[in-house]
């Protein structure tokens, strides 16, 4: 069996044979805590950081008398806004999240608990995947959002306290021919990476043999994987939206 179909063959192994809702709530609850909230800081440092240099990098590569310097928040908002807050985020989330869930479902296969789980007539698959992909395409679109308002703050930290721009400038900059539009695509493309973390680095997790190289394997596999996966789904997702 291919890859891809043993892979569409575990996704639908996550809907069948069901816990009870309050299980999977419990689960879900954690899942959150751990993919999102726990996600919170590193989101937070590197949206500031990513706002503050494209801030300055496009006012370092703008340089002409008929360019107002609005310009550069206009940018900046529509840069934070369609890639940096969404797609290069993921990825970064990708490492964090990907490599998590892959290790831990990894060494639950080589320690045998999974196989536990289904001896006691456990549904595993769905029992341990289901609330981290729940949670995943839930969390990733809050965070996306958090991103975009830390990144375009960033921007205008960046912007006024080095005298690129005032701040009536970078304010006007933002909301200058804003299209709310751009928004939608943020969510999409987060609920969209975050589906794909997901259920690759489970995958790759769930399915480890071997010992604890394999689940290091496992682990690396799955942030490789997702990355790809993302760059390819943000292209197609770029033609669609757009």
């Amino acid at each position: 069996m291919s890859i891809a179909g043993k892979f569409f063959l575990f996704l639908g192994s996550l809907f069948v044979r069901r816990e009870t809702f309050k299980v999977y709530w419990d689960r879900f609850i954690d899942e959150c805590i751990k993919i999102g909230t726990n996600s919170v800081f590193i989101v937070a440092i590197v949206a500031v950081f990513i706002g503050a240099v494209t801030c300055v990098q496009i006012y370092a590569n703008l340089v002409s008398p008929f360019i107002p310097n609005y310009i550069v928040s206009n940018v900046v908002r529509d840069m934070v806004l369609l890639e940096l807050s969404s797609t290069f985020m993921c990825v970064v989330l990708a490492g964090k999240v990907g490599s998590n869930i892959a290790g831990e479902l990894g060494t639950m296969r080589i320690t045998e608990q999974i196989d536990a789980l289904e001896v006691m007539g456990i549904n595993s698959a769905s029992y341990l995947v289901l609330p981290k992909l729940l949670a995943a395409v839930v969390t990733f679109p809050l965070l996306a959002i958090l991103s975009d308002f830390l990144g375009i703050g960033g921007g205008y930290l960046a912007g006024t306290l080095t005298g690129i721009l005032t701040p009536e400038e970078y304010i006007y900059g933002i909301r200058f021919s804003f299209v709310p539009y751009n928004i939608i695509i943020a969510i999409v493309k987060a609920f969209v990476f975050g589906f794909l973390i997901a259920t690759i680095s489970s995958y790759k997790g769930f399915y480890t043999r071997g010992g604890a190289l394999e689940v290091g394997m496992s682990s690396t596999a799955a942030v490789t994987n997702s990355c790809i996966a993302i760059l390819i789904a943000d292209y197609l997702l770029a033609e669609l939206l757009t």
